[in-house]
């Protein structure tokens, strides 16, 4: 007799979606024109602001995860999702600056603020550990918008020529450039255990025999299963940190969320949810690790948007103040906010010098971390421990574990990233 085939059942073909279709994150198919219907959480917040009555944490929490999960715009098969994030600069900051551009007081109110709110939405998404493109977006928008306000604004008046406006423009596309290569990959590490080629066949073999020796005893488990599996990342863990032991080796961690061993100067940033190589920082105006692969990128990205903007910022003030100089013109330009025209130039002036000295800031801490050989984290956490040798008030912190001189701190950085496998001798502890 011959075994009758079964037929395998057909599983029903999904509909194609249409532009405006998606689905939710209950899996289920919805419209955008939906996107306010069938929502308890925001019918019963909305109940609550009109009565005056507290709405609680949590479904404030639900109320702004079903608007994200909502708030799509239609695309080729199906809808695609907008990071809520993204929006708020591109709305607020063209308000803002076009009202701090009504009178000289609402300018200071308002460039002054800024900053505050700013610092205070960071802190915010610092604290929760979350991902955040509110920066990324600001920042991009600060970018395009100034341009869009010089061309508008200051090109007009006739003292800005072809030149100059084709050196600003290489600029801002250079800064453009620049950030695109640091928000490549910083240097993540992958986890060792899920590649072959991480350990070889006769370490499998043996790692395997002892986990079927310790599952002995224990009837009806599964050398495959979590018990064998657990028993393997142990194992793992104890040779690699055999490996670390030894003297002619590389310092190395064990990760116990991305199960690897980490090399010496790498971590693992709770906002990324992964380890990177030498890790930094985590920089918000990326959104994105700064680390060994992306470190070099980063630094030129701040060099040129400092050269970009401070040229700017002199073709501008050199434009509506024509008979001060530039300092002076910064502080005291008299008949400014008699055009609006102007006004709205000058206060994009004094905003772009805030997120300028912003960033020279943090150009300068950079320079100082570089030529000591010491990470943005490394500083942190001597901090914290009271550890290092601190100079001119704290701002310069020398943890001493990998500085080898000025000019060899910087060729070592000069060659972040150029090999896979790099494990310099200042590393070696």
């Amino acid at each position: 007799m011959k075994p009758v085939k079964k037929k395998k059942t057909e599983e029903p073909e999904l509909e194609p979606l249409c532009c405006c279709e998606y689905i939710d994150r209950n899996g289920e198919k919805n419209h955008v024109a939906a996107c306010l219907c069938d929502c308890q959480d925001i019918d019963e917040g909305c109940d609550r602001w009109l009565t005056c009555k507290s709405v609680q944490p949590e479904t404030c929490e639900r109320i702004m995860d079903t608007i994200s999960d909502r708030l799509r715009i239609p695309w080729l098969r199906g809808a695609k999702k907008i990071n809520i994030s993204i929006i708020p600069p591109l709305v607020l900051l063209p308000v803002f600056l076009h009202v701090a551009s009504w009178h000289f007081l609402l300018g200071v109110v308002v460039l002054t603020s800024l900053p505050v709110l700013a610092l205070w939405y960071y802190y915010l998404t610092h604290r929760r550990k979350e991902q955040t493109l509110f920066f990324l977006s600001l920042g991009l928008f600060s970018l395009g918008y100034m341009y869009y306000v010089f061309l508008q604004e200051v090109v007009p008046r006739g003292h800005v020529g072809p030149t100059r406006l084709a050196v600003l423009t290489c600029g801002l596309f250079l800064i453009l450039l620049a950030l695109y290569r640091a928000k490549k990959n910083p240097g993540y590490l992958s986890n060792p255990a899920s590649n072959d080629k991480s350990l070889s066949s006769s370490q499998n073999e043996c790692l395997s025999k002892k986990g079927q020796e310790k599952t002995k005893g224990f009837p009806g488990a599964d050398t495959s299963g979590s018990l064998n599996n657990r028993t393997l990342k142990d194992d793992l863990k104890g040779s690699f940190r055999m490996l670390a032991s030894s003297p002619t080796k590389v310092k190395e961690d064990w990760c116990a969320k991305c199960q690897l061993v980490r090399p010496a100067r790498a971590w693992h940033c709770r906002i990324c949810g992964i380890c990177v190589r030498r890790m930094d920082h985590h920089c918000v105006w990326i959104n994105s690790c700064v680390g060994e692969s992306n470190h070099q990128a980063f630094i030129l990205a701040l060099l040129i948007f400092l050269l970009t903007s401070v040229y700017g910022i002199m073709l501008t003030l050199d434009s509506i103040c024509r008979d001060r100089s530039v300092f002076t013109a910064l502080f005291y330009c008299p008949g400014v906010y008699a055009n609006y025209s102007s006004a709205l130039s000058f206060t994009c002036v004094w905003y772009s010098v805030i997120i300028t000295a912003g960033m020279a800031y943090i150009f300068l801490i950079q320079l100082i971390n570089i030529s000591y050989n010491v990470t943005e984290r490394e500083v942190q956490q001597a901090i914290r421990q009271k550890t290092g040798r601190r100079l001119l008030c704290g701002l310069i912190v020398d943890t001493g574990q990998y500085n080898r001189g000025f000019l060899r701190n910087w060729q070592q950085f000069s060659t972040l990233g150029t090999r896979a496998f790099h494990h310099p001798a200042e590393d070696i502890v």
